[in-house]
């Protein structure tokens, strides 16, 4: 039941941190300013720089240039081999087409050679499709050739996934975590060095009334800066949300709770402002690199993914990425409950064990 005590304590909680303006302020900026940037860019494709080598001096050659040039998905530099083939090997192109010689209307099965860095392995699966059939339909733009077959494609899912609907859920698991780190760790060492813990223990406030306050202010104050991002996200950025919004903030509910505890614990085993700093950039940032915020985690070497599956930030960000992108039920991702489940046991195992209410660092 929560009581008076609670009741006071998480309204003096909450005005501590509104009267923190400038916290506030940057903790909205990043996340705003990395959304706003993607989602202004969304859909905006710069076209492919790619080189050509005109070995031929066909008719047939000169129209199939005219047709590549015109296209507004490349910027076609038109040289020697030789002096391509530098561009290239220096990142001033990304790729290369050579003419054939025998380049006429009448040889048919002509092969175009494609010149490409074998590095850039990403590019050139996502390219090679892009250029085959560019260059299908200016063959058949060129010799008027009339296809076969018209294929019809019914979307049967209505919905295409934008890197702006992927960065979402990642970076309001990250601002989650974040949040709740800063307003658990930080403030219970501020707390214990400032004398206030010392003082709350002799009083009638139960540790358990300051435990419970301290955790719901925080609550409120996270969903509350969530809202601002995700309503910026939803109604400015017109990012697409698939799944239940009620799970999705099921989702973060939980997530807060688990990172609360885990920011208890960094504050039960650090004694000085300066400790519990370096402890949450050791366990925050590592987490930001391999808990699949700006990319999937198929990208990370194989080696490291059973790992990274497991971190807490990768649980509350996948489950919150299942839900938004693909539309799945709180039954669906019950795994990603289960790993939370075991976080929070481990954060509260920890700060009950190593938890000093008295002690006041020096």
């Amino acid at each position: 039941m929560f009581n008076k005590p609670q009741a006071y304590l998480t309204k003096v909680f909450i005005q501590i941190f509104l009267r923190n303006k400038q916290y506030i302020i940057f903790s909205l900026i990043l996340p705003l300013l990395i959304l706003g940037i993607v989602g202004l860019n969304e859909g905006d494709t710069d076209p492919i720089d790619i080189g050509l080598v005109n070995n031929s001096e066909s008719n047939l050659s000169q129209e199939f240039i005219e047709q590549l040039t015109s296209s507004n998905l490349f910027n076609v530099e038109q040289d020697s081999e030789d002096k391509l083939r530098t561009d290239l090997i220096n990142g001033d192109l990304m790729v290369v087409l050579i003419i054939p010689r025998a380049m006429d209307i009448e040889v048919d099965n002509l092969d175009i050679k494609l010149l490409v860095d074998k590095s850039q392995t990403q590019f050139i699966q996502t390219i090679e499709p892009i250029l085959n059939q560019s260059l299908l339909s200016i063959e058949r733009q060129i010799t008027g050739n009339i296809p076969m077959f018209k294929l019809v494609v019914e979307d049967v899912k209505s919905r295409t996934l934008s890197y702006i609907d992927f960065l979402l859920p990642g970076i309001m698991a990250f601002m989650l975590m974040n949040l709740s780190i800063a307003g658990s760790g930080f403030n219970v060492v501020e707390f214990r060095r400032r004398g206030i813990l010392k003082r709350l223990f002799v009083t009638p406030i139960k540790p358990i009334d300051f435990v419970i306050a301290i955790v719901i202010a925080r609550m409120v104050i996270v969903l509350g800066q969530l809202s601002i991002i995700f309503s910026f996200a939803l109604f400015i950025l017109d990012v697409n949300v698939v799944g239940n919004i009620f799970n999705l903030y099921f989702v973060i509910v939980f997530g807060i709770l688990m990172f609360l505890t885990l920011g208890f614990s960094l504050g039960s085993l650090a004694k000085t402002q300066e400790s519990v700093g370096v402890m949450a950039t050791i366990f925050i940032y590592p987490q930001l690199v391999l808990s699949g915020v700006f990319f999937p985690l198929e990208s990370l070497p194989v080696f490291i993914q059973p790992f990274a599956e497991i971190l807490p930030l990768t649980l509350v960000a996948d489950a919150m990425r299942s839900i938004a992108n693909d539309g799945l039920q709180l039954m669906d991702i019950y795994s990603n409950f289960i790993g939370i489940a075991f976080w929070i046991v481990i954060g509260m195992l920890v700060s009950t064990k190593l938890f000093v209410w008295k002690e006041v660092a020096g």
